[in-house]
């Protein structure tokens, strides 16, 4: 440790403190500042900061917005703290569409606008233009937040108006919008069609879209972030006799898929994704009736060898899992479920 300079040693350990340490820390002096303000410090830190333990739920309802920690002995919920907007919002009326590494997503629901925010730092980046990019329709669009090789953060809009579908990626990097190519059957421009946020896993958005009525078609659609190609694999060969939800989480850098069917009893089973086809992992027992509100607000975590399925009232059920525990756990909303996510807490700017 003699030999090491003392620059690196600083790096070394400001790179592991919390998010909201480190930004105190850029008041100690303007080596530091400049130190901590720099993309390598930014991503290293980002990388350290993915553990369980660094996570924290957001939760949103009328009145309130709050985080709370997941507490790592029993994985409920822990005392929470109000947080304010650092944007004008009329009733909370914000829906969450994606998060990733810290940096959350969202429309502000009364002017459809879209905006990166990091509630950790606070800080947000409207995305909307006065060409009408960066506007979101609840129901009708989709959004997909990632990172490409060149580690400049982007946003995959698709957008469906009139029978007609536009997909658009806004890059963090040169701060604008851009057209892509987007080659689909026809039949998923319809608005019978649900389609998911997009979960990013590997280099690859994945996007869940099911037909709205019960033995309809469901499909998983993958976008590759650097070639910018899109591809349809098949979903999960699950009952379609029923309601069918399919939430999609990486795990590891695996992409699983926790397919949720029935009507008035539920059954869940967790399938892991090989190449282009789906490997079930497990199925839980028959879950009891639950409300149809509470469907609409299911959360998955996985984490310790335990599988707990929560809304945002607490946790729901505990499901023992025969397989090796996972150290960091990347739970996901049901894409009709916006109040409330999952994120870490990092540093990473929703600007340049």
């Amino acid at each position: 440790m003699a030999d090491l300079p003392t620059h690196t040693i600083v790096f070394e350990i400001l790179t592991r403190l919390p998010a909201k340490d480190v930004g105190r820390s850029k008041s100690v002096c303007k080596q530091w500042y400049a130190l901590l303000s720099t993309q390598d410090f930014v991503k290293i830190h980002c990388s350290r900061s993915v553990v369980s333990s660094n996570q924290r739920v957001l939760l949103i309802d009328d009145l309130t917005c709050s985080v709370r920690p997941i507490i790592s002995n029993n994985n409920d919920y822990g005392p929470s703290s109000t947080v304010t907007f650092p944007f004008h919002h009329q009733n909370n009326d914000v829906s969450i569409l994606s998060h990733l590494n810290g940096l959350l997503c969202v429309c502000l629901n009364h002017i459809y606008e879209l905006l990166l925010w990091n509630p950790t730092t606070t800080a947000f980046k409207r995305l909307s233009t006065p060409d009408s990019h960066g506007f979101y329709i609840n129901n009708l669009d989709a959004i997909g937040l990632y990172v490409d090789a060149d580690d400049d953060y982007k946003v995959l809009h698709i957008k469906r108006r009139s029978g007609v579908l536009g997909v658009y990626v806004y890059s963090r990097e040169v701060d604008s919008w851009r057209n892509i190519p987007f080659i689909t059957r026809q039949e998923y421009l319809s608005p019978h069609f649900n389609w998911s946020a997009g979960t990013f896993c590997g280099g690859t958005l994945y996007f869940t879209v099911c037909e709205c009525w019960i033995g309809g078609t469901n499909v998983v659609i993958c976008f590759d972030v650097n070639s910018e190609q899109f591809k349809e694999i098949s979903f999960p060969p699950v009952p379609s006799n029923g309601m069918v939800q399919g939430v999609l989480v990486n795990v590891k850098n695996v992409l699983h898929m926790f397919a949720s069917t029935g009507m008035f009893e539920m059954t869940i089973d967790l399938w892991t994704l090989q190449g282009d086809y789906w490997i079930k992992v497990l199925s839980c027992p028959l879950i009891p009736p639950i409300s149809l509100s509470l469907w609409c607000d299911i959360t998955h975590y996985v984490t310790n060898g335990n599988w707990f399925v929560m809304t945002k009232l607490g946790k729901l059920f505990t499901i023992e899992m025969d397989m090796k525990p996972f150290e960091c756990f990347y739970p996901v909303s049901w894409f009709r479920g916006f109040k409330g996510a999952v994120f870490v807490q990092t540093i990473v700017s929703p600007s340049i």
